[in-house]
């Protein structure tokens, strides 16, 4: 197993863990009042799910505004911007990657190995859907989502900061090169099968699904203007939100996959990635179907938390 695939390997045991902990902690009341709960809890929650966490006051000191997610798509939208410039380098001019990200690449990946035919689109199309995903979610930040006076630990600000930077190498490290060739536009096209056309339409489809749960949330705090009235909470209706409490989680499962599809189904690190999504996305949604469900009484029983009529 190359470092990347562990990587991804002890951070999907980790989510699959928290998850655990907290299903069987929810169920034990006698841990409520442990410190080490406590902690944990402040650890895996953020925005609305926090709100109403009992925390010892010092924990406090470790809070960072939720808005702070744009900062998140900002750091993607530059890096892995500027790996999609190499990247296009590499390919199309069959230009080296600067030294630094060939020493990055061949720590994670274990050193070169030999593509197939195929691999140099599909590496190329999956950093530029990361790129667009990315690109997205910042406007969505900046134009459309209505963030609240949420907080998130600030461990999971730089993991967040930290994850996009891992994501974009992720995906050079999936296919690195023994060698360099400048590929045509023609010998490109050349390239695309079945698997490309099928994530990319999985990619759309799911990202407009997300798009649309987005909107939903944010007109959740607007008037017939479009002017924000209030930050409260309120019982999203509408597309995927009839099915599950957390569309948009889903959705994001479904891009990964997308992103998987697109490399053929036959890259064991990316399937390592789309179990961490799976855990971590999982966990989320988890905590908001229970928010949503001890505050109103009236909330749909049959939606499923996050995967429609499964889980």
């Amino acid at each position: 197993m190359e470092v990347i695939d562990a990587v991804w390997f002890v951070l999907s045991v980790c989510f699959f863990l928290a998850l655990c902990v907290h299903s069987f902690a929810a169920k034990a009341d006698r841990f409520s009042q442990s410190q080490i709960y406590n902690l944990f809890q402040d650890l895996i929650r953020y925005g609305k799910t926090k709100t109403n966490l009992q925390r010892p006051a010092f924990l406090h000191a470790f809070d960072v505004p939720k808005r702070w997610f744009i900062h998140f798509y900002t750091v993607s939208v530059i890096w892995n911007g500027l790996l999609m410039v190499f990247l296009l380098q590499a390919v199309l001019l069959g230009q080296h990657f600067p030294e630094w990200l060939t020493v990055l690449m061949r720590t994670f990946s274990g050193g070169y190995m030999q593509l197939r035919n195929g691999d140099q689109l599909s590496v190329l199309l999956v950093q530029m859907l990361l790129w667009l995903h990315s690109f997205r979610r910042l406007l969505e930040c900046m134009f459309i989502s209505v963030f609240s006076d949420g907080v998130m630990h600030v461990v999971q600000y730089f993991f967040g900061l930290s994850y996009y930077i891992l994501l974009g190498l992720t995906v050079l490290c999936t296919s690195f090169p023994i060698e360099y060739k400048g590929f045509s536009i023609e010998e490109l096209f050349a390239q695309i099968q079945w698997n490309h056309l099928v994530g990319i339409m999985i990619f759309i489809w799911a990202s407009i699904h997300q798009h649309m749960c987005h909107v939903i949330l944010a007109n959740l705090r607007k008037g017939d203007s479009g002017k924000v009235v209030n930050l409260g909470h309120s019982i999203p209706r509408g597309d995927w939100f009839e099915l599950v409490s957390c569309p948009h989680y889903f959705a994001e499962l479904l891009i990964y996959i997308s992103f998987s599809v697109t490399f053929s189904g036959c890259k064991l690190t990316w399937w390592l990635v789309v179990l961490y999504v799976l855990f971590n996305q999982a966990l989320a949604a988890f905590l908001c179907h229970e928010f949503y469900f001890k505050k109103f009484k009236s909330y749909p029983k049959k939606r499923k938390a996050f995967i429609p009529f499964v889980l």
